[in-house]
């Protein structure tokens, strides 16, 4: 639990495996990226990964905005993206797009452009409610 008594936001993280001949998808827990001796492996192939200073800071900036959404819960349950039409604006929930849309970070990994897929726990049955 955090100083103010929440929970540690539950968010995994993962990428297709490097491995041409593999694909299968990486696993891990996003708080554990941030540990200097962390390696994610592949439950295939069993290849390792190590990420460098410069990847792990950005995933723990990653972590970092979830637990500052997560604070935000109860601003962004009146919040509204507005996207404009040809004839007026149409008001999309925030609430909504945290929790219907997949979210992917590309990142820089293995000289490559890589996605990472978020998945994330919510805080409650009844966030953004």
């Amino acid at each position: 639990m955090t100083a103010v008594g929440k929970k540690e936001p539950k968010a995994q993280i993962d990428f297709n495996c490097l491995n041409s001949d593999c694909g299968a998808v990486v696993k891990f827990n996003l708080s554990d990226a941030a540990d200097p001796d962390f390696q994610a492996v592949c439950h295939e192939c069993h290849a390792t990964y190590e990420f460098d200073a410069q990847l792990r800071d950005k995933l723990t900036r990653m972590l970092n905005l979830i637990k500052a959404i997560r604070e935000a819960e109860d601003i962004l349950g009146d919040a509204n993206v507005s996207v404009a039409t040809a004839h007026d604006e149409v008001h999309i929930p925030y609430s909504l797009l945290l929790t219907r849309l997949n979210s992917v970070i590309t990142l820089e990994f293995a000289n490559r452009h890589v996605d990472f897929h978020l998945w994330i726990e919510p805080s409650s049955p009844d966030t953004f409610r």
